[in-house]
């Protein structure tokens, strides 16, 4: 039977074989670690995270570009994308997923309206990989949704990249 929340079914297939996870979180806050780390046993696969919210702290921790931020902006798939290079490199990670967005109400533009999220994820082999949201809702809602999305992104690709270990 197959456990029933993201995380559970993420760290089973973590766990079944052998790989690791670290996080880079933005708009989330931290929401994606939070989630992961409440499954029992959650510490045999979960290295840790950065909650980057600064620019700052992308560039100096994550090793984000400072030309990439000038040039894209925090909330852009390249961002998103260093940074999940960046926190996969700092954890020595097999897969790292991270997210930046516009979580509101403020902070829109009619370019980056609030909602709009970037979730990256590197994983083995130099797999990179991004993808483009733009959630309707509360803050709460929008922060929510782009942690499930993250999760559901980082279950697909441990599924398959590798077959569990025997």
């Amino acid at each position: 039977m197959m456990p029933e929340t993201l995380e559970a079914q993420v760290g089973e297939a973590l766990r079944a074989r052998g790989r690791t996870v670290a996080v880079a979180e933005s708009c989330t806050g931290g929401l994606v670690l939070h989630r992961l780390t409440n499954i029992p046993g959650s510490s045999a696969y979960v290295l840790g995270g950065v909650v980057a919210y600064a620019n700052a702290i992308k560039q100096a921790v994550l090793k984000v570009k400072q030309g990439t931020l000038i040039a894209h902006g925090a909330v852009s798939a390249e961002t998103a994308l260093e940074m999940a290079t960046g926190v996969r490199d700092l954890f020595k990670a097999d897969y790292a997923v991270s997210i930046t967005g516009i979580a509101g109400p403020g902070g829109g533009t009619a370019e980056k309206p609030v909602g709009l999220t970037y979730i990256a994820l590197a994983g083995p082999d130099d797999r990179l990989e991004t993808g483009r949201y733009l959630w309707d809702g509360s803050r709460a809602e929008i922060k929510a949704a782009s942690a499930e999305a993250a999760l559901a992104l980082l279950l697909r690709a441990v599924t398959e990249d590798s077959p569990p270990a025997r």
